[in-house]
């Protein structure tokens, strides 16, 4: 014989009955939302781009490949990496077995100077490959061209501010550069450099303070005096009084 309910056990049980399956219902569903987060999560740090980018790997820095072009490292190049990309410079480097050389798009000789004699001195403060070496030999072989006095002369006025930043960089390789294009420029243009070595020889001065620097700097304050006579003489030592003439 079944047993009767009272109305209010019959309430109660209903009552009891509902929040149960409303605490289960809610339990579910919280459980669901983690699921699904947690497979989001997996989903996003899976994927090889999102492992790249949790943790990078240290080829990633050396491959420009893997380097994101929108980041911090991304920058502008220089003028003259402008400059040679867009063909600007009439010369491109052929890699050699032993070393490397120069490609003229036509003789050197016909070329004018300005500007660009100009443009491959404001390439030796590049750091980067193969501008370094482009501007470097460029600058020299322009240099050796039949007529490169009358055509270097006029230029000097906006040359040597550019040798003059060369000089006063902080890498030791870029002052190097600027210091044997000093040397070239002067065997080229003689006396008439001599109106300008005083922008020059400030950094030059300072530089000859690290003993690494003392034996090339002074070599080619001889060959400055050497090409730029006597006159040359008196303003190297109006502003490095220690240097010692060739002519003692």
């Amino acid at each position: 014989m079944q047993k009767s309910e009272y109305p209010g056990d019959v309430h109660l049980r209903n009552r009891a009955t509902g929040n149960y399956d409303q605490r289960t219902s809610s339990s579910a569903q919280i459980k669901h939302s983690t699921t699904v987060q947690r497979s989001k999560s997996s989903s996003l740090t899976s994927s090889p781009e999102a492992a790249r980018r949790v943790h990078p790997r240290p080829s990633d820095k050396l491959n420009p490949k893997t380097i994101n072009p929108f980041g911090e490292q991304s920058r502008a190049p220089s003028a003259f990496a402008a400059i040679y990309s867009k063909g600007g410079i009439p010369c491109r480097l052929v890699h050699g077995s032993v070393k490397h050389r120069l490609q003229w798009e036509c003789p050197p000789e016909i070329l004018p100077f300005d500007p660009l004699l100009i443009t491959l001195a404001e390439g030796l403060r590049e750091t980067k490959h193969p501008y370094t070496f482009v501007s470097k030999e460029g600058f020299r072989e322009l240099l050796l061209v039949k007529g490169a006095p009358e055509k270097a002369v006029p230029l000097l006025p906006r040359l040597i501010p550019v040798l003059k930043a060369a000089l006063v960089h902080s890498d030791d390789e870029v002052f190097e550069r600027g210091l044997s294009a000093l040397v070239q420029l002067s065997v080229v243009v003689g006396p008439s450099l001599n109106g300008h070595l005083k922008l020059l020889l400030t950094s030059l001065s300072k530089r000859l303070m690290d003993k690494k620097f003392k034996e090339p700097i002074t070599s080619a304050l001889q060959k400055l005096e050497q090409h730029g006579g006597s006159a040359s003489l008196i303003v190297i030592k109006s502003k490095i009084p220690t240097y010692c003439s060739i002519c003692c």
